[in-house]
């Protein structure tokens, strides 16, 4: 989710549900250590809960990262063990990772020592060359042995030779059994599914046999899935009962950024998929996509795309969800 999930989008996400956990996009160690340390940690504080994703190997350098997640006021830190580009293969952070173990274990720990923070690992079921159910019970239990208790598992392998990061997400078939075995064997974990998920049948399905779901790309693509998580999984009610409400709501956090200096286009390309299949949903994206841009752009641009979009009453369904 680099360049997506970030402080732009969650704000929103937060308006849809005040219950789901957010995550970052993955930051390297170090990026965070060598580079500006402060803009890479930015975040609102009514984005809580929220997680920090670290991408690295190095047990001394996690362990620092770990400690500034809790000085920045995270509520987790995630190792990413699951990402496939070839970019973060050369510097033996994520998906490759799988193929150490001990590694992983030996960074997991650091970081454990480091914080107080829920320490999580996010990875794949397995990558080429190490695809076996035997290999991920090996890669489980030596990175728990180092004191991990929370495994989101994408129920893929990654292809880290001959595939693209996009086909990556897609080719290799999913294997949620792998998921549910994996909670089978290892019933004192947290195991989380995460992978092609894009209903709420789907989350109680996934429900039944696992502690958590994670969604990416779809509560991207299609955010106001969100609105509906609060009532359906949590008993609480929605936070806003429209898709207006919720960009409304976000219109004073768009003007203190644009306070900032921080261009419009920068925003609103975020906010793109909130109407996603709604009558003058194509015209919101289009007037923002002709207009965002311009130089001296403000919230009169959302506001006018806003407009395009009629306000019927919304109402979460799994039927609305899969038309979006």
């Amino acid at each position: 989710m680099m360049d997506w999930t970030t402080s732009h989008y969650r704000y929103l996400a937060r308006q849809l549900s005040r219950h789901t956990l957010l995550y970052t996009e993955m930051v390297t160690t170090g990026a965070l250590i060598h580079g500006d340390t402060p803009r890479f940690l930015r975040h609102n504080s009514e984005e809580y809960p929220l997680a920090l994703q670290l991408g690295g190997s190095n047990p001394k350098e996690l362990a620092h990262c770990a400690a500034l997640a809790e000085q920045y006021g995270f509520d987790e830190v995630n190792l990413n063990v699951g990402c496939p580009s070839d970019r973060v293969q050369n510097n033996m952070i994520g998906a490759c990772l799988m193929a150490h173990p001990d590694k992983v274990a030996e960074g997991v720990r650091a970081m454990i020592a480091a914080t107080s923070l829920p320490v999580t690992v996010k990875h794949r079921i397995g990558i080429d060359g190490r695809e076996s159910w035997d290999d991920l019970c090996e890669f489980i239990e030596k990175v728990s042995g180092a004191g991990c208790r929370t495994f989101i598992v994408h129920a893929r392998i990654a292809v880290l030779e001959g595939l693209s990061p996009k086909e990556n997400r897609n080719v290799p078939p999913l294997k949620y059994d792998w998921v549910y075995r994996l909670k089978a064997r290892y019933p004192h974990l947290e195991i989380i599914i995460n992978g092609g998920i894009r209903t709420f049948a789907e989350c109680r399905e996934h429900l039944e046999h696992t502690d958590g779901v994670m969604l990416g790309r779809e509560a991207y693509h299609n955010p106001w899935l969100l609105a509906g998580v609060d009532s359906e999984f949590f008993g609480q009610p929605m936070p806003v009962q429209s898709r207006h409400d919720a960009l409304r709501a976000v219109l004073p956090f768009i003007q203190d950024e644009l306070d900032r200096g921080v261009y419009l286009s920068h925003i609103s390309r975020h906010l793109m998929g909130l109407f996603l299949g709604q009558p003058g949903g194509r015209q919101f994206r289009r007037y923002i996509s002709e207009n965002a841009h311009k130089p001296g752009s403000g919230l009169e641009v959302i506001e006018q795309a806003m407009a395009r979009v009629p306000e019927p009453a919304d109402s979460v369904t799994d039927s609305a969800i899969v038309s979006a």
